[in-house]
């Protein structure tokens, strides 16, 4: 989907040709060297103020300033008065605020609501560093610094609470976050174009109450917008819907229907020829077009509202056909404008083509950020994600459209790295982005892209329009490890394997040349019913992947791995489905030392069915099908102990759910055993324990459950909120079935509700 660059059309403003500064500036001292008295736009962030491309501020920070703004940057700012937010005086223009790379409460708590200590996105990794909802704090003391300067609030944080949104840590409905902050316009999403028409029109002295129809923001209002038609949202609740491409010529019979004929038709010198009338081309049914969605009110109160509405705005995503979106909140409303027009390639050069030093701002001195250490070596390559995986909200943030840089610009950074990282070794540590092998993929048919409305490209099938032919992302691995001084170029970010398996000689690329040893993919489980909530492909897809990865590794002279990843306590999951997938993990050898609870983030489609307990993913009626989801916190603690069954810790809960499910069988020490029977020691212990309350001298209690091994913070965070994101979706044509043999293709046979295997996959 490409659209004219306006990125780098627009008049710099007044005219400035100033050359970029060394860092943009955090202190009056700065700005005082550079020769600026003010600053256009302050950016108010909760991140440690990393001049890298990969973080949010430097790459909005240097956008505006290529389009002539002096743009200043005030980092983790002191929020228990609103003197910090004044260090660099007014700004001239607004305030620009976001919470950061992460969600500044996905960044607090773990996912069972426990308080970290550690911030990856903070100098001397050291939490506490933001406060929690960081973009209402902000804005709220940005507005106490200075009353009348207009605050636009951005980034994951704002982007997924911009309409009613579930709230996990509240555990209730909460309003748009933009009427919670108080700020002016929220943009959603990665923002480079809305944001360089605001600030061109505020600049050039438009009020910003009166901009309320730029794409890709939000703003409250009373009412639609004036010359816009309304849609009742239950009228468009139809699973994949696509609006039909209207006729081009208008009605069907105008047009060109009579340019051949007899070829004796007679045409007389003094006949007066007859006027051609050409009808305009009819509007297409989303042109102007909003969605009126169920009010906060009533979202707040039933949960089947909540899941319609959620539903709606996964809809309406798409930017060739999405409507706009109005919600009342009490006596005011908010109104979504449909997402922005996806970066064109030239438009991504420019973006990371900008003066980024690639290092933190010298004011850290020698203290280590993490999620700068992670990704310094590191190269974005694209954005967006077609996968749609429910639990994940890429998709929601950057869009389905993937936005891929030219293999001429990547390059370019690769050389950038070797001239400006200190310490770098020769060692490129990804190229990626959200999903490492979507580089250059999309729809074959502009049509279609344009008027699809599915969740997924690649579920519950790989869409017929969508092309897999790797040979783009071939090219470029190939053309990265042929640099001079390049010594490895490693391939971190989580690889979609299902596409991977349409074009094998990708995987052989991969296995041969880009591979530490280890490659992490992600299954998340191995079970259908979870599998299917998660929109994710099934087991089959990965042991196909797995053979083709050990056929090329082997043949490439290497010994190398697959680890796989998986989330526990999904929506849709049971103990039984968690059991399953422990006695897969056991007979495959795997030990996981890294494992993560289901952390509901706002937005996504899982935590519309955690919510809800509802089916989301298909139409919304009272009838509609209710969902298994655990929630209670034993039984969170339930399914990641099955996944670390070989952990003692966590084998008494285990073996009391054993005991419960009848499957007491799975308890002793025999091959196909999970955990072993209970040990006089043990016993003992805890009978001791549970007496006094404390371990008797001489004697060594054993804890149902360690600290640390329970302790989220050793987990990953979620796909939408990592650093370097691994870029999760969704699947392919079979189902995800239980551990055994393997079908046809790679396919697991996959059983009935009756338990048996149906004869078609036999």
């Amino acid at each position: 989907m490409q659209v004219e660059s306006t990125l780098f059309t627009h008049p710099k403003y007044l005219n400035r040709t100033e050359k970029p500064a060394p860092f943009l500036p955090m202190s009056r001292k700065e700005m005082d060297k550079l020769g600026w008295d003010s600053c256009d736009i302050i950016i108010v962030t909760g991140d440690a103020y990393v001049d890298h491309p990969s973080f949010g501020m430097a790459v909005i920070g240097r956008m505006l300033e290529a389009q002539g703004f002096r743009v200043g940057i005030i980092s983790q700012p002191d929020w228990s008065s609103k003197n910090d937010f004044m260090k660099l005086g007014k700004p001239n223009l607004y305030f620009g605020v976001t919470a950061g790379n992460m969600d500044s409460m996905i960044n607090r708590y773990t996912a069972e609501r426990r308080l970290r200590h550690d911030d990856a996105y903070t100098a001397g990794n050291i939490g506490g560093k933001r406060p929690d909802r960081a973009v209402t704090v902000y804005t709220q003391r940005c507005k106490e610094a200075f009353k009348q300067v207009p605050v636009v609030i951005g980034g994951i944080e704002a982007s997924l609470r911009r309409i009613a949104h579930y709230d996990y840590w509240s555990d209730k409905v909460r309003r748009s976050v933009i009427l919670d902050a108080k700020a002016d316009i929220l943009v959603y999403g990665n923002a480079e174009r809305p944001l360089v028409e605001l600030s061109h029109r505020i600049a050039s002295g438009e009020p910003i109450s009166e901009i309320h129809n730029v794409r890709g923001t939000t703003v409250i209002r009373k009412e639609p917008l004036p010359e816009w038609k309304g849609m009742d949202s239950r009228k468009l609740d139809q699973l994949h819907k696509i609006d039909p491409i209207p006729n081009p010529y208008g009605a069907d019979d105008v047009g060109c229907q009579n340019l051949s004929g007899p070829s004796d038709v007679k045409v007389f010198d003094n006949e007066a020829p007859k006027p051609i009338t050409v009808q305009p081309p009819r509007p297409k049914p989303w042109e102007n077009t909003y969605v009126l969605l169920p009010s906060y009110e009533k979202v707040a109160e039933d949960k089947y509202l909540y899941a319609h509405a959620s539903r709606i705005l996964h809809q309406e995503q798409n930017p060739g056909c999405a409507r706009a979106l109005f919600q009342p909140h009490a006596e005011r409303a908010i109104w979504v404008n449909p997402p922005a027009w996806p970066l064109n390639t030239d438009e991504m050069d420019g973006v990371f083509d900008l003066a980024y030093k690639r290092v933190p701002h010298p004011v850290y001195g020698n203290d280590k950020i993490p999620a700068y250490d992670m990704i310094k070596t590191s190269i974005n390559i694209m954005r967006g994600c077609f996968g749609g995986c429910s639990f994940c909200s890429i998709t929601e943030h950057e869009g389905r459209i993937i936005q891929s840089r030219s293999q001429d610009s990547i390059i370019k950074e690769i050389k950038d790295i070797q001239d400006k990282v200190p310490g770098f070794t020769g060692v490129i540590s990804d190229l990626g982005g959200p999903t490492a092998n979507m580089y250059r993929l999309g729809c074959k048919s502009e049509k279609a892209e344009k008027t699809c409305r599915r969740l997924s490209c690649v579920f519950p099938a790989i869409c017929g329009h969508l092309d897999t032919d790797h040979q783009a992302t071939i090219d470029l691995y190939r053309a990265a490890r042929d640099v001079p001084g390049i010594k490895k170029v490693l391939i971190a970010s989580g690889v979609r394997y299902d596409l991977a398996t349409e074009d094998p000689r990708y995987v052989k690329e991969l296995a041969s040349h880009h591979v530490g040893g280890y490659l992490k993919i992600a299954p998340e489980h191995t079970e259908e019913g979870p599998l299917n909530k998660m929109m994710k492909p099934g087991m089959g897809t990965y042991d196909k992947f797995k053979e083709l990865f050990d056929k090329y590794s082997a043949e490439a002279g290497k010994k190398q791995y697959l680890i796989p990843y998986f989330i526990s306590a999904h929506p849709g999951t049971t103990d039984e489905d968690m059991v399953n997938l422990a006695l897969w993990l056991k007979g495959e050898k795997f030990k996981l030392d890294q494992v993560q609870n289901f952390y509901p983030s706002p937005m996504a489609n899982a935590t519309t069915i955690y919510h809800t307990e509802l089916n989301s993913l298909k139409n919304v009626k009272h009838t509609s099908e209710t969902v298994d989801v655990p929630k209670g916190g034993r039984q969170r603690k339930l399914h990641k102990a099955l996944l670390r069954y070989h952990d003692p810790a966590g084998w008494p809960i285990i073996r009391e759910a054993l005991v419960k499910m009848g499957k007491e069988h799975l308890i002793g020490g025999g091959l196909n055993c999970l955990v072993p029977a209970e040990t006089r020691q043990e016993r003992q212990g805890l009978l001791a324990k549970g007496a006094k309350g404390k371990t008797p001298a001489g004697k060594k209690a054993v804890t149902r459950f360690s600290a640390n091994q329970f302790d989220d913070r050793k987990g990953k965070t979620s796909s939408s909120d990592k650093p370097k994101s691994a870029g999760k979706a969704s699947t392919n044509k079979q189902g995800g079935g239980k551990p055994g043999p393997a079908g046809k293709g790679g396919k697991r046979p996959v059983k009935n509700a009756w338990g048996t295997t149906p004869k078609h996959q036999r």
